[in-house]
């Protein structure tokens, strides 16, 4: 983590990775997505309406992992002082939130003929709805301390309070009596999904988690050559 603490060094890695991860993502999520719309059989009970799985669950996946790497961003920049936390924190918010909200939205379109709402205030969606707006919440305290000029330690205190809500995701199916299904993959009693409906899963996994990288370095980049602009304006105007 400490080598890529000098922003020079950072985007000499930065620049390559973020095409390495974007091209063979996209490849991944058409593939994936393809499949599964075309490819795959409907399922015995929800027919046709399971092929949202393939957008559903990367975008629970990302829109959880994007606010971990918040938090992992969060504590680098309060105990390590780190001089990209920050950076990387407000990089990873807003896909994160738009991942997240592609989530609530799929979620609810695959539960209206599952069952027969739009929505539900049961412990999944719930808890996921809160976590969609601890992303906005995060985003416009970020964008102010930097409009103020301040060193981002209040959207980091932020982005690490907020990581109490992912075990309440995560666990809110067995907590709670819910309309939204068990956990369905585990690295313990393996899929309760069928082979033929899961394999082109994998693929649009992988392929949302490096697109989100992608952006998220991107994202990065965009920000250091905005400091960077800032940098030389500041030194011509005290000259």
């Amino acid at each position: 983590m400490h080598v890529l603490a000098n922003p020079a060094r950072f985007l000499k890695i930065a620049r390559p990775a973020t095409a390495w991860l974007l091209w063979p993502g996209l490849a991944l999520a058409i593939v994936g997505m393809a499949a599964g719309l075309f490819l795959t059989p409907p399922d015995y009970l929800q027919g046709e309406t399971v092929r949202i799985l393939y957008i559903h669950v990367p975008s629970a996946w990302l829109g959880m992992g994007g606010w971990t790497g918040i938090a992992a961003a969060s504590v680098a920049q309060l105990v390590w002082r780190h001089p990209l936390a920050a950076v990387a924190g407000r990089a990873i918010a807003p896909p994160g939130a738009v991942f997240a909200a592609i989530c609530l939205a799929t979620g609810s379109i695959w539960g209206r003929p599952t069952w027969g709402t739009w929505w539900e205030w049961d412990g999944r969606l719930t808890s996921m709805l809160i976590l969609f707006f601890l992303y906005l919440g995060y985003i416009a305290l970020a964008s102010a301390e930097r409009e103020r000029g301040g060193d981002g330690r209040m959207a980091a205190l932020f982005g690490v309070v907020g990581a109490v809500n992912l075990p309440i995701i995560h666990y809110s199916v067995l907590w709670w009596r819910t309309l939204h299904q068990g956990q369905s993959i585990s690295v313990a009693r393996g899929s309760s999904i069928a082979p033929e409906l899961l394999w082109p899963l994998p693929l649009t996994m992988f392929g949302f988690t490096a697109i989100f990288a992608a952006v998220a370095l991107m994202r990065m980049r965009a920000e250091l050559a905005r400091q960077k602009v800032e940098a030389r304006l500041r030194r011509s105007t005290a000259e």
